[in-house]
């Protein structure tokens, strides 16, 4: 095994040790919890990036970016829901937690009616309204607006079934039923690969066969967790009833997230929105396509935060405020160095990966991606931050002031593009409110809440910094000497990027003590391997 390689499991491992010195009993249900969705992101992510490519090769550049544009509208418009996902995860989880859990059924049902209202709510005005926006705002070819109308109403049926299970989703959750989701996404992205094959039998209109097929595809994945729940939970099976109590409850709960949630369907769907009324559909699919890569990118981390945010929050409930602080920043660096360390060749070999997964490169595709993923690395610290607040309870400042800035980056890019600028200045716009909000906002707002000092998180803002620019030179350098669009000479510049920033964490991004403890552990190694 390479240096490298064995340099970055015995750090990535004694960080886990670290946040791990003691154990509960619900560390097995935690551990096979993590795996089941460990799996289904990496089962999930995989055949997306393919699907994503075949189904572009067969829509083709505009019709693609036709159905990303009227799907934005449906999700914009459906942006209650995630606010509401929230609160109705958290009470069927509070409810179960008590000894005596004779409301859940009770619960349950409150929370299926009330987004039974909602998905008829969003469908009217879907109907009305949005279907009005399609026709008059966006930039459609007219030849094709027939068939981005078709593709809008079935996606305003897909957005109806899909928000009447909310309620049974967060039911599997509350239940810790969390290997259904591997077991189901099995069956959903095989379902998904036919869509793939389906789409290129017959000579019907591809744009409509896709809607049909993903409604189709939502409905029987429906099906399979509705019936789950109903064979496992009793509650499921109780007769409906609304407890107003309840419905208050929920609501007051959802006030926040109800702000943070519109924020971020603006910020997202919106500005798709937006950039389809000054630009062609090829552009909105040049951004999806960008995002669809950074998304893969992010959930890596996710899932690196998810495992250390509940050991955050029990050392500040145990009032270990030291220790939640302590491993907060070190997370936070830990974050940041994987990040980085996806990023870098990335960056250097935009092209060539664009390239192996599309094929043929839509035009602002390069850009988009490289301005995205650069943003990413500011959202390591603005997700990190927020956790000292959560850890804390206190998300008031936070749910007032971040998502102002997912708000604000709507009328920003209107504007801008009124004045004709370049679709790119959108990715700019957006970059820039991370770099506030990761660098300024959220720095100031846990040294105001959680009590953390300024002088700590500059030390982690110098860490990253010094490993960033340091790892890069040789990177950087190697894209001169070798040619990125053959093999070997894209495997060299992968190779010197991964090498670069292990090192240059192990040197320059650890401190002393855990620098000497891995030099030990690999000394240790080594020697094994000789002695054998």
């Amino acid at each position: 095994m390479p240096v490298s390689v064995t340099i970055l499991i015995i750090v990535i491992l004694q960080f886990y040790k670290m946040i791990e010195k003691t154990k509960s009993n619900e560390t097995k249900q935690i551990a096979e919890n993590t795996v089941f969705l460990y799996f289904r992101m990496f089962l999930t992510m995989i055949i997306s990036l393919y699907t994503s490519r075949v189904i572009l090769e067969v829509l083709g550049v505009n019709d693609y970016g036709i159905y990303q544009s009227v799907c934005g509208i449906v999700t914009f418009l459906s942006f209650l829901n995630g606010a509401l996902a929230t609160g109705s995860s958290r009470f069927l989880t509070f409810e179960l937690g008590k000894e005596e859990n004779q409301q859940l059924d009770v619960v349950f049902s409150t929370i299926l009616i009330i987004h039974v209202v909602l998905a008829i709510f969003v469908f009217f005005v879907g109907e009305t309204i949005g279907l009005w926006f399609v026709k008059h705002k966006l930039i459609i070819p007219e030849e094709r607006m027939a068939a981005a109308v078709f593709a809008f109403h079935f996606s305003m049926l897909t957005a109806l079934f899909t928000i009447t299970q909310v309620p049974y989703d967060s039911l599997i959750i509350a239940h810790e039923h969390m290997n259904i989701y591997a077991y189901v996404s099995i069956v959903e992205v095989s379902l998904k690969l036919v869509i793939v094959f389906l789409l290129r039998i017959g000579n019907f209109d591809k744009l409509k066969l896709y809607a049909v097929f993903l409604f189709i595809v939502t409905v029987l994945v429906m099906g399979i967790y509705r019936f789950y729940c109903r064979c496992k939970f009793q509650e499921v099976k109780n007769k409906f009833s609304f407890n107003k109590k309840i419905f208050k409850e929920i609501a007051a709960f959802s006030g926040w997230s109800l702000f943070a949630a519109a924020s971020i369907a603006v910020s997202g769907q919106g500005i798709t929105v937006v950039t389809n009324m000054f630009f062609p559909p090829a552009v909105v699919t040049a951004r999806t396509l960008a995002l669809q890569a950074n998304n893969a990118i992010n959930q890596f981390i996710n899932n690196f935060r998810l495992a250390v945010n509940p050991q955050i929050v029990k050392k500040y409930a145990a009032k270990d405020f030291d220790g939640s602080q302590r491993l907060l920043l070190d997370s936070t660096k830990f974050s940041y160095f994987l990040m980085w360390l996806i990023i870098l060749p990335l960056l250097l070999l935009t092209e060539p990966v664009l390239k192996l997964w599309l094929g043929k490169i839509p035009g602002y595709t390069l850009i988009f991606l490289q301005i995205i993923i650069v943003q990413s690395l500011f959202q390591v610290f603005d997700s990190s931050f927020y956790t000292a607040m959560y850890a804390k309870g206190q998300l008031k400042e936070n749910a007032l002031i971040s998502p102002a800035f997912g708000f604000i980056q709507l009328p920003i890019v209107y504007l801008l593009f009124k004045s004709g600028f370049s679709p790119v200045v959108l990715s700019y716009v957006s970059l820039a409110c991370y770099m506030i909000l990761g660098l300024i906002i959220k720095p100031i707002l846990i040294c105001k809440i959680a009590n953390y000092k300024r002088k700590d998180i500059i030390n982690i803002f110098i860490a990253c910094g010094k490993v960033s620019c340091i790892s890069a030179v040789v990177p950087f350098l190697s894209v001169f000497f070798f040619d990125k669009n053959t093999v070997f000479g894209f495997i060299m510049i992968l190779f010197i990027s991964i090498l670069s920033v292990l090192l240059t964490i192990f040197f320059f991004g650890l401190d002393k003590c855990t620098r000497k403890k891995i030099k030990i552990i690999i000394m240790k190694r080594f020697n094994s391997q000789n002695i054998e």
